[in-house]
């Protein structure tokens, strides 16, 4: 999600790479942090493998700094990203949302529709945080106050998502 997160940011534009981990650190919060020990390693694999370019900027009243810029086979590995998630992409949240943060860059409407209906199927599975012999139990099927808790602010949230990736997957296929 790391690279997917800086091909992204950076086919908006070029920036530093400060600038780059503060958008990263935004988009996923307290969540997922990112760390210089993993940022950095990313951008330099990236740049090894002609997905970025970079270039030395004078830093004012500070050292030079590197302002990085996608290349054309950068843009063509995000579209391919973007095209085909990895299955755990659909599946967790964060990571989902690291997609739909950049998926305005796919051009094709329909490719677009395509990754959310790939996360409506996913919501509209039976699952649940627990388990009785291998069934979900659903809120109203535990005693525990604090499961319940859980299990109905998940269900309502996954209603609000399945509401709004209909209407987009509807708009998107107008």
């Amino acid at each position: 999600m790391l690279e997917l997160s800086i091909l992204g940011f950076l086919a908006e534009g070029p920036l530093h790479g400060y600038e780059l981990k503060e958008r990263i650190k935004a988009l996923t919060g307290h969540v997922r942090p990112v760390s210089d020990g993993a940022l950095y390693p990313a951008i330099s694999r990236l740049v090894a493998a002609g997905r970025l370019d970079q270039r030395t900027e004078e830093g004012t009243g500070a050292a030079p700094r590197r302002v990085l810029s996608l290349t054309d086979a950068g843009r063509a590995d995000l579209l391919e990203r973007l095209r085909a998630p990895r299955p755990v992409e659909i599946s967790d949240q964060v990571r989902f949302n690291t997609v739909l943060a950049f998926l305005c860059h796919l051009p094709d409407p329909r490719e677009q529709a395509a990754v959310l209906r790939r996360r409506l199927d996913f919501l509209r599975t039976p699952t649940s945080f627990f388990y009785d012999d291998g069934s979900p139990l659903r809120a109203e099927d535990t005693g525990d106050l604090f499961r319940q808790g859980m299990l109905r602010v998940a269900r309502a949230t996954t209603a609000a998502e399945v509401a709004w990736l209909t209407e987009a997957v509807a708009e998107l296929e107008r």
